[in-house]
C-alpha cells in the first residue's frame, strides 16, 4: 500500500515537473509579422492588423505590424510568396458567385509563384473534393461537395475570412443617370460605362478611385484593380451579365458536341483596334499561349482545357480533359482575347516593360493614356457590335492617394462615381447631398488574412486554430466598418446563400479557447508570459 502511494506519488511529481518545465526546454514561439495595407489606402485593414496583433501579443507571441504600399504588399504575397501572414482581399466580381473561383485558392496546384493560393495549403482530400465539383453537372449534388470541402477545410484555418464589407459607393446624378451597381462589385463594372447615360453636355465618364492597376499587362496583372480596367478594352468569348447569366459575347453560340468537347462560333466582322481582323487563330492561340505562359492568374480556369484548336476564320473547338460543369460560363467568360499578330513573337510576356506591353484589345473600349500614379483613360470603340448601346465617349480614371481625396473629388465634381467603396464616415456626407446617390451592395468578396502554411508557427494547424480564436472580428465589424457587413466563415459568402455552408466549425473570440489549444498541442508559457514549443 505504502509502496503504490509512492509510485502514485512519484508519477504525480514526474507529471507535475514535464508541465512545469517545458518552458525551460522548448524554444519561444519565432516573432511573426503580420502584413497589411497602408492606412492612406485601407484604414479599416490597417487597424484591423493591430487590432489582431494585441490579441495574439497577449498570448505570448511577439508581433510586429507591417503596412506596405498596395503593389509591394501583392509582390511579398503572390509573385514572391515572402510573408508569414498577409491582410489582404478577393473582390466579389460576378464570375465569383460561382464557387470553382474561391474554392480554387485552397487547391494545392495553385500554390507556386503568383498563383491564387500563396499560403501554400496543401489537402490531398480537398483537392480530390474540388475536381469533383468542378466535373458535377447535377447541381445539388454538385453543392453537397462544395459544402463538404468548406467543412474540411474550415477545421484547418489556412485562411481566415475576416469579413465580408457592404459596397456601399455613389455617384454623381447631375452628371450621369442609368448607373446601375452590381453585387460585389458596386459601380465599378464593365457594364456601368455600357450602360451610364450623360445627364449634360459632358460625355466621358469620370471615375476616381485610391489603386491603379499594379499593371496593364494581361499575362502579369494579379489585382482587381488591374482587370477592372483591362476588361474594358480586351474582349472575351462570354460575358456575365448584371443579372450574372452568361451572354455570348464575342461568340454567338457555344454548343456541348459532348462532355469533354466544346465548340465556339465566333461574330463575324470583329476587329482588333489596330484594324485587323479577329479569327479562331487568335483564340486558340490565346488560350494556348496563357497555358504555356508561367503567368498562374487563369490557372484555375485554364485546368480542364487539353487543347484548343481553331477549325475554320471562326470556328474554335476547346477540348477538355474532363468534364466542367462551370466551363462555358466561368472559363471562357474570364481569358481576355489577345491578338495573335501583336503577342506569338513575345517570348517572355511577364518580363514586358510597361512602353513594350500591347495594349490593342477588340473590346468596347480602346486604350488611350496611362499616366501612372495619377490617370488613365480609354476612349469608346465605334467599331464594336455593342456601341450603339454605348452613350458615353470615353472613359477616364483618376487616381488619388487616399479614399478622403476621392471624396473631396466626388462632392466637387471632379468625379463622376467612385470606383471604391467610402469610409463609414463619409458615408452619411454624402447621403446628404442631393446631387449624389449613395447606393448599397452586398459583397460575396472577403476580406482575409492568410497563414503562410510553409513557414513557423504556420505550419502548425493547433497554432493557426488558436490565433483564429485570437480575432476579434465582431470589434472589427461593430467598430472599424460601423456595422455595415458581417463577420466572415468560409470563403463563400453567406449572401451566396446556394453555395454557402452555414453549418461550418465557427471561431468565435475566445482567447481561454485559443490557450487550450496551444495547451493541447504542447506549447507552453514561461514566467514572462511568452510561448515556447
Amino acid at each position: 500500500m505504502n509502496r503504490r502511494c509512492l509510485l502514485l506519488g512519484t508519477a504525480a511529481l514526474s507529471l507535475a515537473m514535464s508541465t512545469a518545465l517545458p518552458a525551460l526546454a522548448q524554444e519561444r514561439v519565432p516573432p511573426v509579422e503580420i502584413l497589411t495595407t497602408t492606412e492612406a489606402y485601407d484604414p479599416i485593414r490597417y487597424e484591423g492588423a493591430f487590432i489582431i496583433a494585441e490579441a495574439w501579443r497577449s498570448l505570448g507571441l511577439e508581433v510586429t505590424v507591417t503596412p506596405l504600399e498596395f503593389r509591394t504588399l501583392l509582390d511579398r504575397f503572390y509573385s514572391e510568396q515572402d510573408f508569414d501572414t498577409v491582410i489582404l482581399g478577393w473582390s466579389g466580381r460576378v464570375d465569383r458567385l460561382d464557387p470553382q473561383f474561391f474554392l480554387g485558392t485552397l487547391d494545392s496546384r495553385q500554390a507556386g509563384l503568383g498563383a491564387n493560393n500563396p499560403g501554400g495549403y496543401d489537402n490531398p482530400d480537398y483537392d480530390a473534393l474540388y475536381d469533383a465539383q468542378s466535373r458535377e453537372f447535377d447541381i445539388e449534388t454538385r453543392q453537397q461537395i462544395v459544402h463538404e470541402m468548406q467543412d474540411l477545410y474550415m477545421g484547418d484555418v489556412p485562411v481566415v475570412v475576416l469579413f465580408h464589407r457592404d459596397e456601399v459607393v455613389a455617384y454623381n446624378n447631375t452628371s450621369f443617370t442609368n448607373m446601375n451597381a452590381m453585387a460585389g462589385e458596386g459601380l465599378y463594372s464593365e457594364w456601368v460605362p455600357m450602360e451610364a447615360e450623360p445627364v449634360g453636355s459632358r460625355t466621358t465618364l469620370r471615375i476616381g478611385g485610391p489603386q491603379e492597376p499594379d499593371n496593364v499587362n494581361p499575362l502579369a496583372s494579379t489585382s482587381v484593380w488591374g482587370w477592372k480596367w483591362m476588361r474594358l478594352y480586351y474582349d472575351r468569348l462570354v460575358r456575365l451579365s448584371p443579372d450574372v447569366e452568361p451572354v455570348p459575347w464575342m461568340a454567338t453560340s457555344v454548343e456541348a458536341v459532348d462532355e469533354v468537347t466544346i465548340d465556339v462560333t465566333l461574330r463575324e466582322g470583329l476587329l482588333w483596334h489596330d484594324g485587323e481582323p479577329v479569327t479562331a487563330a487568335d483564340v486558340a492561340f490565346t488560350f494556348d499561349y496563357y497555358m504555356a505562359s508561367e503567368y498562374s492568374y487563369f490557372n484555375a480556369y485554364l485546368a480542364p482545357v487539353a487543347s484548343v484548336e481553331a477549325l475554320d476564320e471562326l470556328s474554335v473547338r476547346f477540348n477538355l480533359t474532363e468534364p466542367s460543369a462551370p466551363f462555358a460560363t466561368i472559363s471562357l467568360s474570364q481569358i481576355p482575347i489577345l491578338p495573335k499578330h501583336l503577342w506569338e513573337g513575345i517570348e517572355n510576356p511577364g518580363d514586358l516593360t510597361p512602353d513594350q506591353i500591347p495594349t490593342v484589345g477588340s473590346g468596347p473600349f480602346v486604350f488611350d493614356r496611362y499616366d501612372r500614379g495619377e490617370f488613365m483613360s480609354l476612349t469608346t470603340n465605334r467599331d464594336h457590335f455593342h456601341a450603339d448601346n454605348i452613350a458615353v465617349d470615353g472613359v477616364e480614371f483618376v487616381i488619388y492617394a487616399d479614399a478622403e481625396g476621392v471624396f473631396t473629388a466626388l462632392q466637387t465634381g471632379q468625379i463622376d462615381m467612385t470606383a471604391w467603396r467610402m469610409e463609414p464616415g463619409q458615408i452619411p456626407l454624402a447621403e446628404a447631398n442631393e446631387a449624389l446617390t449613395v447606393v448599397s451592395v452586398p459583397d460575396f468578396g472577403y476580406f482575409h488574412m492568410t497563414f503562410n502554411t510553409r513557414r513557423e508557427p504556420f505550419d502548425d494547424r493547433a497554432m493557426r486554430r488558436a490565433l483564429t480564436y485570437a480575432m476579434d472580428r465582431e470589434r472589427m465589424v461593430n467598430v472599424l466598418l460601423d456595422g455595415r457587413g458581417e463577420v466572415g466563415t468560409t470563403v463563400v459568402a453567406p449572401v451566396n446563400a446556394f453555395w454557402h455552408n452555414p453549418f461550418v466549425e465557427r471561431f468565435e473570440f475566445d482567447m481561454e479557447a485559443a490557450r487550450a489549444e496551444l495547451e493541447a498541442a504542447g506549447y507552453s508559457w514561461d514566467a514572462g508570459g511568452a510561448l515556447h514549443r
